[in-house]
């Protein structure tokens, strides 16, 4: 970024580590300081595959985001929620439901949960294009480091999982990459959260094609295990985690699954901490097809696994509009199984409770 001059900003001093005896996912962590290592691409693609056919989740380390730069854009974040106003929180409010756009503050008690029980969690959306819309003056002397810090994401994070993904279908390697651009019209965007105690959210999968969490130390976030298990996801200093959404399960023909994760209450020593959350979620471009890519060698080795025929197939921009309208603001209907499901675009969506 030009100059050396960086506006000050309060500090974001995060919890303590929880000292609970919890149950951890063993989730594979890849060391992207390999990536420049002789034979280190096809070792790490196997990685991925495995942790991507399996469990779905998996670290990265050694991505070249300095710890000191992730603590200030944790330090950012928390702008958006200790340094604005409710009554400014409201007047950059999104309209999820009516736009399918998560585009400025979700707030408090929008979606529902479950019995009647409203949702305590805040968010703050940014557009990967920050100009793209009006941002609370407190946060607008930070929209240089922002914008960095998405395109880092997208281009240091991102696009090397996409090329390890396409290596283990026997793809070009940028296949998912084209798919995933930077400049071309989407709804790819940077979330700040912010999580008040005794708050969760159920099982689901998040319709996007890659989601990037940086890790932060309060325990909230579980996974469902291949054995059907919910297990905690341990915080690694300056990792992220990455899993993937209903869109590259739609684009690998169901070889890359979503995968199911949930929210639930912090171990009895965080229940007093705020959770900050950050977070980069990625769709593809809006013209993007989610049909399968049936050229490829793997997957006409093995099948393809369809939830709609490619006639019947949506663009990336009416999936994640049909998915992200109707998110906690639909009542879904009850399965034999006890969980939910809704239909989107004629697929069925599991909820799972």
């Amino acid at each position: 970024m030009p100059g050396t001059f960086l506006p000050s900003v309060p500090r974001w001093v995060p919890a303590p580590g929880t000292k609970a005896d919890l149950e951890y996912a063993d989730l594979p962590i890849i060391d992207f300081a390999k990536l420049a290592t002789p034979g280190g691409s096809a070792m790490l693609a196997q990685q991925v595959h495995d942790a991507m056919t399996t469990s779905g989740f998996f670290y990265v380390i050694n991505h070249g985001h300095t710890q000191a730069k992730t603590d200030r854009m944790f330090d950012i974040g928390d702008v958006a929620f200790s340094q604005v106003s409710d009554q400014e929180k409201k007047a950059y409010e999104g309209n999820v439901k009516e736009l399918g756009t998560y585009q400025g503050y979700k707030l408090r008690q929008y979606w529902h949960i479950d019995a009647g029980v409203k949702d305590q969690i805040e968010h703050y959306n940014i557009n990967r294009d920050v100009t793209k819309r009006e941002h609370p003056e407190a946060l607008r002397p930070f929209l240089p480091e922002i914008s960095e810090f998405t395109r880092f994401c997208h281009f240091q994070i991102l696009h090397p999982v996409l090329r390890l993904l396409a290596i283990r279908l026997e793809l070009p390697e940028d296949t998912f990459v084209n798919q995933f651009q930077f400049d071309a019209e989407g709804d790819t965007w940077v979330e700040d959260e912010e999580k008040t105690r005794n708050v969760w959210l159920k099982g689901h999968t998040d319709y996007t094609g890659i989601t990037i969490l940086w890790s932060q130390p309060v325990a909230a976030l579980q996974i469902m295990s291949p054995d059907g298990k919910w297990r905690w996801a341990k915080h690694i200093d300056n990792a992220v985690i990455i899993n993937a959404g209903e869109a590259l399960e739609f684009l690998s023909g169901g070889y890359y699954k979503a995968t199911i994760h949930r929210v639930v209450q912090p171990p009895e020593d965080q229940q007093g901490y705020p959770r900050l959350s950050l977070l980069y979620f990625v769709t593809p471009d809006d013209d993007v097809l989610l049909v399968p890519h049936a050229e490829s060698p793997v997957l006409q080795r093995v099948g393809i696994k369809r939830r709609f025929e490619d006639a019947d197939a949506p663009t990336s921009e009416q999936w994640r509009k049909g998915r992200s309208s109707r998110f906690g603001k639909v009542q879904h209907e009850k399965r034999a199984d006890g969980h939910e499901q809704d239909v989107v675009h004629g697929i069925v969506v599991k909820h799972y409770n």
